[in-house]
């Protein structure tokens, strides 16, 4: 999708902010046009990006850096933007601009790298298409997550999960995963992660509390629910980390699936939310490592590929998984709200 200036990115984020309920964010993320116009660090960055601003999600990495000011306690001024006191776009705009020109160096470190939006509540979908593979290839599971992040998802195994009324996970976890269920609930199918591992190219440790964070910091104002999601999963780190390495994609993906399998156990590789961000070699070289395995599974030692991701041209987030031997065609199961408020289930 190209877009022909920079200030037409941002408007294009804000309306996606827009239509998923977080108003806050839409409001600084157009106050960045003026921000953008100003005698500022940030400003000049912003008008001279030379990427993809829409691909590299210029919008969000400036809209956490301004967050994170708020969040530090760095910028007071910003409290009745985030608490939705000042909805006029003109005051928001006045306050977000003295804000960056006081903390200008402070926001200048979000541009070098993509959102880290790492949300415990997209599990929901990958424990779904679980329990549909379990009907089809049994019910025990190795699991690969690739574009970690925190390794919040790979800690899936510790939640307890309603999805329209079919339950997983254990009871009395700290983490409900209980979304918005559209469409027939997923089967009530049996799941065991017999091992689950992670890696991420610049992972973020939740047990250093400077970088949980930076991580809080990416999550839209709106969005509350999320934020003490970010908490539990904190608190569950810190009493077990995740297994998270810091590795490319493909090398990682590589190791794995050159391990061992168990007979019965489906080998699994997941990803949400992140293969846009991945080279395109980089996406061509899973892809070609997925199907020669594929190609080489068998009903014991079987092979699955579960995708959370962003269909580019309409832009919704497509639950799909692709299974060896016997399923080979990638199946949409269903869409779903990009940080886990809602599932519509299609299967």
């Amino acid at each position: 999708m190209e877009i022909p200036t920079i200030a037409e990115a941002l408007e294009w984020h804000a309306a996606h902010c827009d239509r998923s309920d977080a108003p806050i964010t839409a409001r600084v993320i157009r106050s960045l046009v003026a921000v953008m116009e100003s005698d500022t660090a940030t400003g000049r960055r912003l008008k001279s990006w030379q990427g993809q601003a829409i691909e590299d999600a210029l919008a969000l990495r400036v809209a956490a850096g301004i967050h994170s000011l708020y969040l530090a306690g760095e910028e007071p001024r910003l409290e009745p933007v985030y608490t939705g006191l000042v909805t006029d776009q003109g005051q928001v705009n006045a306050i977000v601009l003295e804000a960056v020109e006081t903390c200008d160096h402070m926001v200048l470190p979000w541009f070098d790298g993509p959102p880290q939006t790492n949300e415990a509540g997209r599990s929901a979908s990958i424990m779904a298409a679980l329990l549909w593979l379990s009907e089809r290839l049994g019910p025990k599971f190795e699991l690969t997550e690739i574009g970690a992040s925190a390794g919040i998802n790979t800690m899936m195994a510790r939640y307890h999960y309603d999805l329209g009324g079919t339950t997983a996970g254990p009871s009395l976890s700290s983490m409900q995963i209980k979304p918005e269920w559209r469409g027939e609930a997923p089967p009530q199918a049996e799941v065991q992660i017999t091992d689950i591992a992670a890696c991420d190219i610049a992972p973020v440790d939740l047990t250093d509390e400077r970088q949980a964070n930076r991580l809080k910091a990416y999550i839209w104002a709106d969005a509350q629910v999320r934020m003490a999601r970010m908490d539990a999963a904190i608190a569950m780190a810190r009493r077990m980390p995740p297994d998270l390495v810091r590795m490319d994609a493909a090398d990682f993906l590589r190791q794995r699936l050159s391990r061992p399998q168990e007979d019965g156990v489906t080998r699994v590789l997941f990803h949400t939310i992140m293969w846009q961000y991945l080279p395109h070699s980089t996406r061509d070289a899973i892809t070609d490592m997925m199907n020669a395995a594929g190609a080489s599974a068998t009903r014991e030692k079987p092979l699955a590929w579960i995708r959370l991701e962003t269909n580019r041209e309409t832009f919704r987030h497509e639950l799909s998984v692709k299974y060896w031997p016997g399923g080979e065609e990638v199946v949409q199961l269903g869409e779903a709200h990009p940080h886990g408020a809602w599932v519509r289930w299609m299967a």
